[in-house]
């Protein structure tokens, strides 16, 4: 049977990938803002449940990459009034933990390889991003096609998370 706290998991991640693409798309500042708001915050409660699931159950490295995806998922939301330029600073510093807590929780054999693949190229493009960022190159959370390309990804990766949450345990 599964556990409340997982079904609260898979619906803040559901949450977090529908409203965080759509975000991306919408043209309106106040809008994206709110979509934002919502999807991190639907993202940080998932990220703390599966940070205690996997602690409980003994996986240390998968629960320590959580807890640097939401660490990561807090610096975005801490941007997220600002706007899109003066967002910037802290969107790196988010998308840098993102990607060191999708290879810690990809490291392992935790999750299906496709999720792991998934969330592993998401975790290369966010890399690169706040490399192109540090660099000086102009890039916000709209710009295309990086950071863009990260997100379908990373919304694959939450999708094979929800599906683990939500199976049948056996």
């Amino acid at each position: 049977m599964r556990s409340t706290s997982d079904t609260i998991a898979a619906i803040g991640l559901a949450i977090g990938g529908t409203l965080g693409m759509a975000g991306t798309f919408v043209a309106s500042d106040a809008l994206r803002e709110t979509l934002w708001t919502i999807d991190g915050v639907g993202v940080v409660v998932a990220a703390a449940l599966l940070v205690v699931k996997y602690q409980r159950l003994g996986n240390d490295l998968v629960a320590a990459g959580f807890l640097t995806f939401l660490a990561g998922e807090s610096l975005l939301l801490a941007g997220n009034a600002a706007g899109l330029q003066a967002s910037v600073p802290s969107y790196a510093g988010g998308i840098a933990l993102w990607a060191a807590g999708l290879v810690m929780v990809s490291a392992q054999a935790t999750f299906a390889l496709w999720m792991r693949l998934t969330g592993l190229i998401a975790a290369v493009l966010f890399a690169v991003s706040v490399l192109m960022i540090l660099w000086g190159a102009p890039l916000s959370p709209t710009s295309s096609p990086l950071p863009a390309l990260g997100y379908p990804f990373l919304v694959l990766t939450f999708t094979g998370w929800i599906w683990t949450l939500l199976k049948a345990e056996r």
